[in-house]
């Protein structure tokens, strides 16, 4: 099991930065990927971006250059680096984890809004 705690959301002006957290407890060493997901309203979730190990990443083409996906040194916490936000990008922000095993893991998610 592993359990996940999302931080760092609020309200940005358009063209403002935002980085999100996620902290992993639980059987850490049993995790292979991490990422970001959002869900804005009356829309279904998608991918922002995933990490595997400590540094192969991908990229929703909406956030490619804009958005960095990082890990922490001890590999139990994940960073979404959000950069030139847009009005768009407001969504609730959910962090996922997949382990060895092939189970998900979802954090409860945290609220982004992109507001002038």
């Amino acid at each position: 099991q592993v359990q996940l705690v999302e931080s760092g959301g609020g309200l940005v002006q358009p063209g403002g930065s935002l980085r999100l957290s996620c902290a992993a407890s639980g059987s850490i060493s049993s995790i292979v990927i991490m990422g970001w997901y959002r869900q804005a309203p009356g829309k279904e979730r998608e991918l922002v971006a995933t990490i595997i190990g400590p540094g192969i990443t991908n990229y929703a083409d909406s956030v490619k250059g804009r958005f960095t996906i990082s890990r922490g040194n001890a590999r139990d916490i994940v960073y979404l680096q959000m950069a030139s936000l847009k009005p768009e990008d407001t969504a609730v922000y959910y962090c996922k984890t997949t382990t060895y095993d092939a189970m998900n893991f979802w954090g409860k998610g945290t609220l982004v809004t992109v507001s002038s």
